[in-house]
């Protein structure tokens, strides 16, 4: 399937006729409604101590953390040619699931860095692969120091990002037993949900027992 992008000869612009700035979010986002933690109403944290977009006193809370997309880009593309979609794939990996930029950002930073001189586009296999230049291998060796390393973003560690997705999950399945359940059946749910909220604090406790 080919990106939006793969024919674009200019920098991508908003809805509004604007040019698309890579830190911008995507189109639709406003629209979203989430939970202070982006789980649906009321899922957002963990316990009464959980922030809203920093670490709370013993756990993470808040919107997940963007790196510099820009200079992991140029990272990742000096190691070997790669396309959109595998840049996404490995920002994740490396960053341990805890930052996973965009298309709406990488697509655009893609097309910036093009501009500047510092990576070649070209069709590889059907999709726009990129490639550092000389210019760009040069700005490269000329700022390692100053990127440092992009994919250390000071998230939430992988744990606590599968914490969350079974959180989510769980939304589901109790929503799932309140609409089809029969009474009995609401009524263990409850009883399950309840001594899982006991059995967490007691982890927090560091009390087994």
């Amino acid at each position: 399937m080919r990106h939006p992008f793969d024919d674009a000869r200019h920098s991508p612009r908003s809805a509004g006729g604007r040019p698309f700035r890579p830190d911008q979010h995507e189109p639709g986002h406003r629209g979203h409604r989430r939970g202070p933690g982006g789980f649906g109403p009321g899922l957002g944290g963990f316990g009464p101590d959980a922030g809203a977009g920093r670490r709370g006193r013993r756990g993470w809370g808040g919107p997940r953390p963007r790196g510099d997309v820009r200079a992991a880009i140029l990272l990742l593309i000096e190691e070997q040619p790669r396309h959109g979609y595998e840049l996404i794939g490995e920002i994740t990996e490396r960053s341990e699931g805890a930052w996973t930029p965009s298309p709406g950002s990488v697509y655009p930073t893609l097309q910036a860095l093009e501009d500047e001189g510092l990576i070649r586009l070209e069709k590889v296999e059907g999709r726009r692969t990129a490639s550092l230049t000389e210019a760009g291998q040069a700005w490269l060796s000329e700022h390692r120091e100053e990127l440092g390393d992009p994919f250390e973003v000071g998230g939430p560690p992988a744990a606590a990002l599968d914490l969350r997705r079974e959180l989510g999950a769980l939304h589901s399945a109790v929503g799932q037993v309140a609409r089809v359940g029969s009474p009995a059946q609401l009524a263990e749910a409850t009883a399950a949900l309840a001594g899982a909220r006991k059995a967490l604090y007691r982890l927090l406790a560091d009390d087994p027992t």
